[in-house]
């Protein structure tokens, strides 16, 4: 009989689909949804000063399907990892000198948006089409508020380029709107899918 993990979220798929609840089949969704966001980061349109790329879907799916706090954790562990060493920020990016990258803090604002899907998750936004497309398009905006002054400062103190509110607006928020709203229907019709099936089954 297995122990409920303390970040044990009742109600998301992760909790439905698995039969174990502690904390080392939690720690393994934590690594291995760090990992698939990873993978979703090399689904890239270099685009500068911030590349278009799938971590957004992958941020919105792991939330959801982790919850509030393993879904921050993982998106954490993400960014943590990658600034170590590893290649897995967007076209094999890493190391300790990316935090100087334009983009690095669009990957600071995906842990809070991973606990704001997950949250809403938890109370079960994701189960529902229009309820899942706000609690996405909410959880969307969280990284452009951390991102865009991040990029903005880079550029102007770093690279000595100064962005004025529509040219920055330009950089760092319209190019990822028509993909965003791409994401967000893709994610919903994921993950309402999956539910219906279980649903369904049960």
């Amino acid at each position: 009989m297995s122990t409920a993990s303390p970040l044990t979220a009742p109600g998301v798929l992760a909790d439905r689909l698995l039969s174990r609840a502690d904390l080392a089949s939690d720690a393994l969704l934590v690594l291995v949804s760090a990992a698939a966001v990873g993978v979703l980061a090399q689904v890239s349109i270099p685009v500068h000063p911030v590349p278009i790329t799938g971590q957004t879907l992958g941020v919105m799916l792991v939330g959801a399907f982790l919850g509030a706090r393993r879904g921050a954790a993982a998106l954490a562990l993400y960014a943590a990892l990658g600034v170590a060493g590893l290649p897995w920020f967007a076209g094999f990016g890493g190391g300790p000198a990316y935090v100087l990258q334009p983009s690095f803090g669009f990957i600071l604002g995906f842990i809070p948006a991973a606990w704001v899907v997950g949250r809403l998750s938890e109370r079960r936004w994701d189960r529902r089409p229009l309820a899942s497309l706000g609690a996405f398009g909410l959880a969307s905006a969280i990284p452009f508020l951390v991102g865009v002054p991040w990029m903005w400062a880079v550029l102007r103190f770093l690279l000595g380029k100064t962005l004025g509110l529509m040219a920055t607006l330009e950089a760092g928020v319209l190019p990822f709107l028509p993909g965003g709203v791409v994401k967000w229907l893709l994610a919903s019709a994921i993950l309402t899918g999956v539910w219906r099936i279980l649903d369904a089954r049960d």
